[in-house]
C-alpha cells in the first residue's frame, strides 16, 4: 500500500511537471528546477546519454517575441557551425534581483544574459559577473564605449513614444510632454515598472532639456509620473508593453523601440512610435560568475557580432545593430525604424551608464513605491 501511495504521489507531481512546461521540451538545466520545486528527485527518471552529457549555453532574455528572434539570429547559426553545443534561448527576464540570487546561492543555471551596459556596472562592481574575455569577443567589432570590463555591446535599443493611430488620426507626437497631456490627447498611458528610461521622459515632460537630464532630478521626476499615475499601467515585461497595444487597452505608451517594431508590424502601422526624445541605450551580453558553460559562452558571443546575425535581429525584432559594420547591410526600407542610425540617434538622448550603475538600485526602490 505505502508503496503504490509513493508511486500515485510521484506520478501526480510529474502530471504537475507536464502542466508547468506546457508539454514542451525542455533544457536539462529546466528540467532539473522544475523537478527541485516540485520534490521530485531526478533519479525517478532515465537519463538518457544525449540529455545526460548534453554541453548547453543558455541565453536568458525578457521573453515574448524575444525568444523565437534570438533563436533564428543567434542560436541557430551557432549550433550549425558548432554541432556540440546546443543553445537555448530562455525569455525568464534577468533582472538584477535575479541574478543577485542566482551567483549567491551557487545555483547558477543561465550563462549570459540580455541586459545594458549600465546594468553590467552595477552587477560587475558587486562580484556578480565574469569578465568578459577579450581573447575570444573581438573589441573591434563594438565602439569602443560598448566594450565594457563586465559586458559587451548586443545591439541598440531605445526608450521611444508609441502611440495608436486610431486614437488619434493624423497626429504625431513631437516629445514627452505631448504624452503627458491628458486633456488634448486622453487615453490610458502605459510606463514600465522599471526606471530606466521613465525618469529622463518625466524629466522632459516637464520641460528639461535633453542636455540637462543627467544627474537626474529624482523628486521632481516621481513628482511628474505622479501626475498620470492613476492613468497609467506600468507594464513588467515587454512582451506585456505589447499585448496591452494589441488589446487597445492604452492609447500611448513609453515601451522599446523593439517591441513597438514588432506591434507596428503587426497592426500594419496603426500602432506607430517615434524616436523624438528617445532614449537610447547600448544593450549588452553579461556572463553569470559561475555559470555552467564556462568559457563556451564567450564563443556564443563572439558568434553573435557577426553583423550579417545582428541585421537579421534587427528585421525580426528592431534590435539596432552595435557592429558599425552593420549598417551598410540594413535594407533600405528599414533604416527610418534602425534605432542606431544617424538621423534617429540624433533625435536621441543617450543613456547614461555611470549614473545607473551609482543609483539604480535605491532609486528603483523609490520608484516601485511611488507607483505602488
Amino acid at each position: 500500500m505505502r508503496n503504490r501511495t509513493v508511486t500515485s504521489d510521484v506520478e501526480t507531481r510529474v502530471e504537475r511537471f507536464r502542466q508547468m512546461t506546457d508539454g514542451q521540451l525542455v533544457n536539462r538545466r529546466t528540467f532539473l528546477n522544475v523537478l527541485g520545486v516540485l520534490g521530485v528527485s531526478a533519479g525517478v527518471f532515465r537519463m538518457t546519454p544525449a540529455l545526460a552529457q548534453g554541453r548547453e549555453i543558455v541565453l536568458v532574455n525578457w521573453g515574448g517575441d524575444a525568444v523565437t528572434a534570438m533563436t533564428e539570429a543567434f542560436a541557430e547559426p551557432f549550433m550549425q557551425a558548432d554541432p556540440d553545443h546546443t543553445v537555448y534561448v530562455e525569455g525568464a527576464g534577468p533582472s538584477s534581483g535575479a541574478i543577485k540570487s542566482m551567483v549567491e546561492s551557487g545555483a547558477v543555471t543561465w550563462d549570459v544574459a540580455d541586459r545594458n551596459i549600465p546594468a553590467s556596472l552595477e552587477l560587475g562592481r558587486q562580484c556578480l559577473l565574469e569578465e568578459i574575455d577579450y581573447t575570444i569577443v573581438d573589441r573591434s567589432k563594438v565602439r569602443p564605449e560598448h566594450a565594457g570590463q563586465w559586458g559587451v555591446g548586443s545591439y541598440i535599443f531605445s526608450n521611444v513614444i508609441c502611440w495608436d493611430t486610431k486614437a488619434f488620426p493624423d497626429w504625431e507626437p513631437t516629445g514627452w510632454a505631448d504624452f503627458w497631456n491628458l486633456a488634448d490627447y486622453p487615453g490610458t498611458r502605459t510606463l514600465r515598472r522599471h526606471i530606466d528610461g521613465q525618469l529622463e521622459a518625466a524629466l522632459m515632460a516637464d520641460g528639461v532639456a535633453p542636455a540637462d537630464i543627467y544627474p537626474i532630478d529624482v523628486d521632481r521626476a516621481l513628482a511628474k509620473i505622479a501626475e498620470i499615475k492613476e492613468n497609467t499601467i506600468f507594464w513588467g515585461s515587454g512582451s506585456e508593453s505589447q499585448q496591452l497595444f494589441r488589446d487597445r487597452e492604452v492609447v500611448m505608451g513609453n515601451m522599446f523601440n523593439t517591441r513597438a517594431s514588432v506591434v507596428r508590424r503587426e497592426s500594419d502601422a496603426e500602432i506607430e512610435f517615434t524616436y523624438a526624445q528617445g532614449i537610447v541605450w547600448p544593450g549588452a551580453w553579461i556572463v553569470m560568475k559561475g555559470n555552467p558553460a564556462g568559457s563556451a559562452v564567450f564563443d556564443l558571443i563572439a558568434s553573435m557580432q557577426d553583423p550579417a546575425a545582428q541585421v537579421v535581429l534587427f528585421e525580426l525584432l528592431g534590435n539596432g545593430p552595435v557592429n558599425p559594420e552593420a549598417a551598410a547591410m540594413v535594407p533600405e526600407a528599414l533604416k527610418p525604424l534602425d534605432p542606431g542610425s544617424p538621423e534617429n540617434y540624433a533625435k536621441q538622448i543617450p543613456a547614461d551608464a555611470e549614473w545607473y550603475a551609482e543609483n539604480s538600485a535605491e532609486v528603483l526602490n523609490r520608484y516601485i513605491e511611488a507607483i505602488s
